[in-house]
């Protein structure tokens, strides 16, 4: 399967660098697995987690595509997303919002 691989990136983001967008500010969080440089965007302030295509409502990424890795991605899930706090709220790239806590307990691809 050939897929275009899009094109390159005009900003470079660094796991843990600070982005800020009027008074909200984000955190950078490498993420590899689904993709080789997927990035999550986490809110402290509004207590919220933008996941991207890693970790959905009772669900992951695919990894069947070029460059995924699933051990990489369940390392990923564990250290950046299962570390947060339980009432996170996560927004991902398809369907219904979910929790940090309901994931840790719920989500059937990786365990707490």
């Amino acid at each position: 399967m050939r897929i275009d691989p899009g094109p390159e990136p005009t900003v470079d983001l660094a796991h843990g660098q600070t982005l800020r967008l009027g008074s909200v500010t984000f955190e950078v969080r490498h993420t590899p697995g689904h993709t080789p440089g997927h990035c999550l965007f986490y809110c402290v302030q509004a207590n919220v987690l933008f996941s991207g295509d890693l970790i959905f409502q009772g669900g992951v990424g695919r990894t069947d595509l070029p460059g995924s890795d699933w051990e990489a991605l369940v390392e990923s899930i564990r250290k950046q997303v299962y570390t947060l706090p339980d009432e996170t709220r996560i927004l991902s790239g398809h369907g219904e919002e979910s929790t940090v806590g309901e994931e840790k307990c719920k989500n059937p691809f990786v365990r707490a």
